[in-house]
Protein backbone atom coordinates (compact mmCIF):
# COMPACT_ATOMS: atom_id res chain seq x y z
CA UNK A 1 0.00 0.00 0.00
CA UNK A 2 1.29 3.44 -0.92
CA UNK A 3 1.52 5.66 2.16
CA UNK A 4 1.23 9.41 2.58
CA UNK A 5 5.00 10.00 2.62
CA UNK A 6 5.36 8.24 -0.76
CA UNK A 7 2.72 10.11 -2.78
CA UNK A 8 4.60 13.28 -3.79
CA UNK A 9 7.95 11.49 -4.30
CA UNK A 10 6.23 9.12 -6.74
CA UNK A 11 4.82 12.08 -8.67
CA UNK A 12 8.23 13.77 -8.68
CA UNK A 13 9.85 10.60 -10.00
CA UNK A 14 7.31 10.59 -12.84
CA UNK A 15 7.99 14.29 -13.54
CA UNK A 16 11.68 14.92 -12.74
CA UNK A 17 11.49 18.56 -13.86
CA UNK A 18 9.45 19.22 -10.69
CA UNK A 19 12.23 17.89 -8.43
CA UNK A 20 13.80 21.27 -7.69
CA UNK A 21 10.47 22.85 -6.80
CA UNK A 22 9.62 19.86 -4.58
CA UNK A 23 13.02 20.14 -2.86
CA UNK A 24 12.33 23.82 -2.17
CA UNK A 25 8.91 22.93 -0.76
CA UNK A 26 10.50 20.31 1.53
CA UNK A 27 13.16 22.81 2.68
CA UNK A 28 10.49 25.37 3.49
CA UNK A 29 7.68 23.17 4.86
CA UNK A 30 9.07 19.67 5.30
CA UNK A 31 6.93 17.04 3.69
CA UNK A 32 3.83 18.60 5.22
CA UNK A 33 1.36 20.65 3.22
CA UNK A 34 1.18 18.09 0.42
CA UNK A 35 -1.98 19.76 -0.89
CA UNK A 36 -0.03 22.99 -1.40
CA UNK A 37 2.62 21.01 -3.25
CA UNK A 38 -0.12 19.43 -5.40
CA UNK A 39 -1.21 22.90 -6.49
CA UNK A 40 2.37 23.76 -7.42
CA UNK A 41 2.64 20.44 -9.24
CA UNK A 42 -0.51 21.22 -11.25
CA UNK A 43 0.91 24.64 -12.19
CA UNK A 44 4.16 22.97 -13.23
CA UNK A 45 2.24 20.52 -15.43
CA UNK A 46 0.44 23.46 -17.01
CA UNK A 47 3.75 25.18 -17.82
CA UNK A 48 5.00 21.95 -19.40
CA UNK A 49 1.78 21.63 -21.40
CA UNK A 50 2.06 25.18 -22.70
CA UNK A 51 5.69 24.55 -23.69
CA UNK A 52 4.62 21.31 -25.41
CA UNK A 53 6.96 19.37 -23.11
CA UNK A 54 4.54 16.63 -22.19
CA UNK A 55 6.71 13.51 -22.37
CA UNK A 56 6.27 12.91 -18.62
CA UNK A 57 2.46 13.15 -18.74
CA UNK A 58 1.80 9.42 -19.36
CA UNK A 59 4.06 8.55 -16.41
CA UNK A 60 2.33 11.12 -14.21
CA UNK A 61 -1.08 9.75 -15.20
CA UNK A 62 0.14 6.22 -14.41
CA UNK A 63 1.26 7.33 -10.94
CA UNK A 64 -2.09 9.01 -10.28
CA UNK A 65 -3.78 5.74 -11.25
CA UNK A 66 -1.49 3.83 -8.87
CA UNK A 67 -2.33 6.28 -6.08
CA UNK A 68 -6.02 5.61 -6.65
CA UNK A 69 -5.62 1.83 -6.83
CA UNK A 70 -2.82 1.13 -4.36
CA UNK A 71 -2.90 4.04 -1.95
CA UNK A 72 -4.01 4.33 1.64
CA UNK A 73 -7.29 6.17 2.18
CA UNK A 74 -5.34 9.43 2.63
CA UNK A 75 -3.41 8.82 -0.61
CA UNK A 76 -6.56 8.02 -2.59
CA UNK A 77 -8.18 11.23 -1.38
CA UNK A 78 -5.00 13.18 -2.12
CA UNK A 79 -4.93 11.81 -5.67
CA UNK A 80 -8.45 13.17 -6.22
CA UNK A 81 -8.83 16.26 -4.05
CA UNK A 82 -5.14 17.17 -4.09
CA UNK A 83 -3.86 16.37 -7.57
CA UNK A 84 -6.84 16.04 -9.91
CA UNK A 85 -8.76 18.93 -8.40
CA UNK A 86 -5.62 21.08 -8.54
CA UNK A 87 -5.21 20.31 -12.26
CA UNK A 88 -8.87 21.18 -12.89
CA UNK A 89 -8.57 24.44 -10.92
CA UNK A 90 -5.15 25.62 -12.02
CA UNK A 91 -5.60 24.74 -15.67
CA UNK A 92 -9.20 25.96 -15.88
CA UNK A 93 -8.44 29.24 -14.11
CA UNK A 94 -5.52 29.92 -16.44
CA UNK A 95 -7.28 29.44 -19.75
CA UNK A 96 -6.19 25.86 -20.45
CA UNK A 97 -8.49 22.93 -21.06
CA UNK A 98 -8.12 20.48 -18.14
CA UNK A 99 -9.59 17.64 -20.20
CA UNK A 100 -6.39 17.62 -22.25
CA UNK A 101 -4.79 16.03 -19.19
CA UNK A 102 -7.80 13.89 -18.27
CA UNK A 103 -7.56 11.94 -21.53
CA UNK A 104 -4.32 10.38 -20.28
CA UNK A 105 -5.75 9.11 -17.01
CA UNK A 106 -6.48 5.47 -16.29
CA UNK A 107 -9.98 4.12 -15.77
CA UNK A 108 -10.15 4.64 -11.99
CA UNK A 109 -8.68 8.13 -12.15
CA UNK A 110 -11.08 9.10 -14.93
CA UNK A 111 -13.96 7.96 -12.73
CA UNK A 112 -12.74 10.26 -9.95
CA UNK A 113 -12.27 13.10 -12.47
CA UNK A 114 -15.88 12.66 -13.55
CA UNK A 115 -16.98 12.53 -9.91
CA UNK A 116 -15.34 15.92 -9.38
CA UNK A 117 -17.23 17.25 -12.41
CA UNK A 118 -20.51 15.92 -11.07
CA UNK A 119 -19.91 17.36 -7.61
CA UNK A 120 -18.93 20.76 -9.01
CA UNK A 121 -22.08 20.82 -11.16
CA UNK A 122 -24.24 19.91 -8.16
CA UNK A 123 -25.51 16.62 -9.59
CA UNK A 124 -24.06 14.53 -6.73
CA UNK A 125 -23.90 15.38 -3.02
CA UNK A 126 -20.18 14.64 -2.60
CA UNK A 127 -17.09 13.59 -4.55
CA UNK A 128 -17.06 9.83 -4.82
CA UNK A 129 -20.83 9.44 -4.64
CA UNK A 130 -21.92 6.15 -6.12
CA UNK A 131 -25.66 5.71 -6.61
CA UNK A 132 -26.56 2.25 -5.29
Amino acid sequence: MIGQSEAMPLLVRACPSFAEEWSEHVREHGTELAYVAAGSFAAHLLSLYRANEVTCFPAVAAVIERLHLEGSLWVKEFATIGVLEAVKNVWGNNGAEPNAFCRLLGKESQWWWQSLNEFWSGTVPYVGYRDA
